[in-house]
């Protein structure tokens, strides 16, 4: 039997419609590709009918059903445990894929062999495109965010040729499954947000290289620099980077990375005032949320207070299950 090329690795929590939207998307890329392939799907105890969305559509070989909300690392691994592809395409439900861009993706990595992870440019759905590759977060790159620097010397996304770079976003990411399991996977210690950061550190380290491959396009229907991100995903999104800093650099520059990256923030609270279209108290909660990363309810506390509500709704009925998995041939 031919090996397995690519698995298509989706991860979605309570997002029907862009799964679907996703999924779709995923059909036409696996038509055009002249290798096997195979879909994951890992519901995240999704209580939107996701997961029986995933189960009946056509292109999803293997449906991953957790009965309780987990964090998106421990959930990527689990997908790249589970492939059989040499390559995985991580992908969060909110992206959708343009058409060639996984045979971009693939091109670039098996034209590289030192590559482990190659990440497609995001746009928005107005077409705009998103930064998604930057350099590792350090002191420099606070201190470029401060001289007003930063898209000049931290984003590394910009130009349309593939070239490497520290890291890459998550939300349309290929990566080499033997590098993944060298270096044990994704580290579940990071909820959500920062666990690509140190995957890609790690990989790093062990002698691995990431790349971004513009030519590789996905439209991102969601993304935390708009003004009615949810506190929670602000708390979130500071406290994981706070645990990069102090998992790989000293104490002491981890505490300078977190005040200079709230100076910059207040500096952007302040020009909110007088810019059009722009929201001085999101910029606000991020100082609060970078100077007190501990503190607050983040994406964890919710996911947790979601399953106590399925603990209390299911008292009575026996311990809960494993998590559920349903599987059906590729026609």
């Amino acid at each position: 039997m031919t090996e397995v090329q690519i698995s298509f690795c989706v991860v979605n929590t309570a997002q029907r419609q862009l799964l679907l939207r996703c999924l779709a998307a995923i059909a036409r890329e696996r038509a055009s590709l002249p290798f096997p392939t195979e879909v994951l799907v890992l519901d995240n105890a999704s209580d939107d009918g996701s997961a029986q969305a995933a189960s009946s559509h056509p292109t999803v070989d293997r449906l991953i059903a957790l009965p309780r909300r987990r964090g998106k690392a421990i959930n990527d691994s689990e997908l790249l445990r589970s492939a059989k592809g040499r390559y995985a395409l991580l992908l969060n439900e909110d992206a959708e894929l343009t058409p060639g861009a996984v045979r971009a993706l693939y091109e670039e990595l098996e034209g590289r062999p030192q590559a482990a992870l190659a990440g497609a440019a995001l746009c928005r759905p107005d077409g705009r495109r998103q930064a998604c590759a930057w350099r590792f977060p350090t002191i420099f790159t606070a201190l470029a965010g401060a001289l007003v620097l930063h898209r000049l010397l931290v984003v590394q996304s910009g130009g349309s040729k593939t070239r490497q770079v520290d890291w890459c976003q998550s939300s349309a990411l290929l990566v080499r499954r033997e590098a993944a399991e060298q270096v044990g996977f994704l580290d579940a210690d990071f909820f959500v947000y920062s666990d690509e950061v140190d995957f890609a550190k790690r990989l790093r380290e062990a002698g691995w290289i990431s790349i971004h491959v513009p030519r590789a396009v996905a439209i991102h229907h969601e993304q935390l620099s708009t003004d009615l991100v949810p506190q929670r995903r602000i708390v979130e999104f500071a406290r994981n980077r706070d645990l990069y800093m102090q998992k790989h650099h000293s104490r002491l520059h981890a505490l300078a990375f977190r005040w200079i990256t709230a100076y910059v923030y207040a500096l952007r609270a302040l020009a909110a005032i007088v810019l059009p279209h722009r929201s001085p108290s999101r910029y606000w909660r991020h100082v609060r949320a970078t100077l007190h990363p501990e503190a607050g309810e983040g994406i964890r506390e919710a996911a947790e207070r979601f399953n106590r509500k399925l603990d209390a709704v299911e008292q009575g009925m026996g311990p809960s299950c494993s998590p559920s998995r349903s599987s059906r041939p590729r026609r």
